[in-house]
């Protein structure tokens, strides 16, 4: 724990100007990011009397160890500045938003010369327009449903569309007039993109002129005796009229308007956000999130707003948004979503009538919300806190580990070894920082001897960023381990950043302002086996110097939890919260090392010289390497021994032979240096 005397700035240091601060750990990582309209009087309320700070921000103020700000011209460039580091630094005690990304939109691809309505989730794409949120895809799809008979835009996947066009046969829904079929040319690309224009401009509220248009042509229709086209026209407005009951008119004047609303305790928050466009409430969603700073309301609902328009424009930010309560920076704030819609935008608090009957709607489905969340999660912050708490008792921690990395082996008959590393903070997986490795130091099948390199490789790099950082000098640990993480993706390099003052400092653990993923280490590290694999993990820690973060594994046959030096394990209850953490800590490492492992050996499957085969299979393939256990003893066998695997005929185990034959080396690898013959291996393995 740190004290916050010991990196307070000196008086006069900080600036009395529009910022964004920064508080790093002791590990240089990012934990809190603010922004203030005068910089020196905002940190000046963090070096106070640590009684008087509210206890979450105490917590904050003595994890930290360093304080940073960056100086901007205006209090919005401070709105994006922080929104940009809340997003790329993920700072542990800033308020962050859950299960944003799981809400369907109805989208259509205007960036395609044939427009698609689709159903998406997740990141938005440039070039589509997106309607919604919805809570449920099903209602998307009725909705689609019933317009396609107005607007029989394309919905098929390009493989499908790519099928019609070669076959010059539409899909079941141009047969039956719910695509205009453009795949066989019946609609061009400007008469089909006009169909998804109108299709947008309906789903975007402007239903009376469309709905007018068809009135009038079905009339038109019944006078010429046309009776068959007024039917039609009668049922396509019957159509859009069910689409649009599907949404309400709950605002008279066709406004639209964003409406937030917020339910709190003191430990969570819940957000409902209902969409309304042309008076009709186009979507709604939701979120919640752990109260981990010392936030009001006010800052609540600027944290939504952040997180609602931080990566939109135009369209997307409504004219009006209504909220329960008025940011701090209103003025900066309103700046903001105007430039990022383009034109004008008021934020306010409804005072009456239909707006405010409204937002109270919104309140209740908040509410709601927070209580159905809290049910459901059985106060899961506590039971993380809890079981935490007891491991650290169990292993006799000093402290609860925030940080846990765990580690598993995995590998098919020695072949393809592989290994994984998971992390898990304050109880929760950290999957950006999940890491894969490859066997390298020896072949075959050694678990502790695989165990102790992939230690050392982790914890290597961790000494060399340290090294880098000048936290210490590393004499005999050497330098960073050359094979690194099999995926290259462990963040090497060094960066920089501002200090306090604005000056550049070394980049102590980033590289292009973001964290390096091997440079903070775990309080605990947990190993997939027992006595003989944490036994591997201490040596390697100890053969580096490090004596401060714990060890233990997890042996799955009786649960039991095993620490280094000790001759019996640790037995934790079978419903102990601390022994359920550890299980899902072991079992997500150990799934993701399958996983690897199992694509290396479909790499190495579909690089075999059995690929030449005709007419042989990956099921056969893999029933040769079972029966003969690699393809040096395939290459080996008679055309006898192979036709025993069972499904293969003497004209396939011929073939077999002859490709094998002729896929092998003309001459034994010899070793310059001392002469060897080399032996070879398994004649089709791929080694990355």
């Amino acid at each position: 724990m740190a004290d916050p005397s010991s990196y307070r700035p000196k008086p006069g240091q900080i600036p009395d100007s529009p910022g964004v601060y920064k508080f790093r750990d002791e590990h240089r990582r990012v934990i809190y990011v603010g922004k203030a309209k005068s910089l020196r009087q905002r940190l000046a309320n963090y070096f106070q009397d640590l009684a008087g700070l509210h206890p979450r921000t105490r917590t904050m103020v003595t994890t930290a160890a360093s304080v940073e700000w960056t100086v901007v011209s205006t209090e919005v460039e401070a709105l994006q500045l922080e929104y940009s580091w809340i997003k790329e630094f993920d700072p542990r005690f800033n308020v962050k938003y859950r299960d944003d990304k799981s809400y369907p939109y109805l989208a259509v691809t205007l960036h395609e010369e044939f427009p698609r309505v689709q159903v998406m989730r997740g990141q938005k794409k440039k070039g589509v327009r997106y309607f919604g949120p919805y809570a449920h895809a099903w209602a998307i799809r009725e909705t689609v449903d019933l317009m396609l008979r107005v607007f029989p835009v394309r919905t098929c996947s390009a493989g499908v569309f790519k099928n019609a066009e070669r076959t010059g046969r539409p899909c079941l829904l141009g047969y039956i007039g719910k695509c205009s079929a453009p795949c066989v040319g019946r609609v061009g690309p400007e008469e089909h993109r006009e169909l998804a224009d109108e299709f947008c401009d309906f789903m975007a509220g402007r239903t009376g002129t469309y709905l007018r248009r068809l009135e009038k042509d079905m009339m038109l229709a019944a006078e010429d005796m046309e009776y068959e086209k007024a039917a039609r026209l009668r049922d396509d407005i019957g159509a859009l009229k069910r689409a649009m009951e599907k949404n309400a008119v709950v605002l008279a004047d066709a406004t639209d308007a964003d409406l937030i609303a917020v339910a709190e305790d003191e430990l969570e928050a819940a957000v409902q956000i209902f969409h309304v466009r042309g008076g009709r409430v186009r979507g709604q969603r939701g979120w919640v999130t752990d109260k981990v700073e010392a936030v009001d309301t006010a800052g609540l609902v600027e944290h939504a707003l952040q997180q609602l328009y931080g990566d939109e424009s135009g369209d997307a930010v409504p004219k009006e948004v209504l909220v329960p309560a008025l940011p701090e920076d209103l003025d900066a704030v309103t700046q903001w979503l105007s430039g990022r819609r383009g034109s004008q935008v008021s934020l306010r608090i409804p005072q009456r009538g239909d707006k405010k009957a409204l937002m109270e709607t919104v309140g209740r489905n908040a509410q709601q919300a927070l209580v159905l969340h809290k049910t459901k999660r059985a106060s899961d912050l506590t039971t993380r806190s809890r079981a935490l708490e007891e491991i650290a008792g169990a292993l006799g921690l000093d402290t609860a580990p925030l940080r846990i990395e765990c580690f598993d082996i995995s590998h098919l008959q020695g072949e393809d070894v592989v290994a994984s590393m998971v992390v898990f903070e304050d109880g929760l997986p950290r999957k950006s920082e999940y890491r894969r490795f490859q066997i390298r130091g020896f072949e075959g099948q050694d678990d502790v001897r695989s165990m102790h390199e992939v230690i050392s490789r982790r914890f290597k790099r961790y000494l060399a960023e340290r090294e880098k950082t000048g936290e210490w000098a590393v004499e005999e640990a050497g330098g960073p381990d050359g094979s690194g993480a099999a995926d290259g993706s462990d963040g090497s390099g060094a960066g920089s950043g501002l200090g306090l003052g604005g000056e550049v400092l070394a980049g102590p653990a980033e590289e292009n302002g973001r964290p390096k993923k091997f440079a903070y280490p775990p309080q605990l590290v947990v190993v997939d086996g027992g006595r003989p694999q944490v036994a591997a993990a201490r040596r390697a820690l100890d053969e580096l110097g490090i004596d401060d973060v714990a060890v233990c594994g997890l042996a799955k046959r009786l649960e039991e939890v095993w620490l280094p030096d000790e001759e019996d394990p640790v037995v934790l209850p079978r419903t102990s919260e601390g022994l359920y953490l550890l299980q899902r800590v072991r079992d997500t490492a150990h799934d993701f090392a399958i996983r690897y492992q199992r694509s290396k050996r479909t790499k190495r499957i579909r690089t075999s010289p059995l690929d030449a085969v005709p007419g042989l299979g990956d099921t056969r393939k893999q029933a040769l390497i079972k029966h003969f256990g690699s393809v040096k003893r395939l290459r080996q066998a008679t055309i006898e021994q192979i036709c025993e695997v069972p499904g293969l005929g003497r004209k396939t185990a011929e073939a077999v032979a002859i490709a094998l034959a002729q896929a092998a080396p003309a001459a034994p690898a010899v070793n310059t240096a001392t002469g060897e013959i080399i032996e070879e291996d398994d004649g089709g393995t791929s080694h990355d």
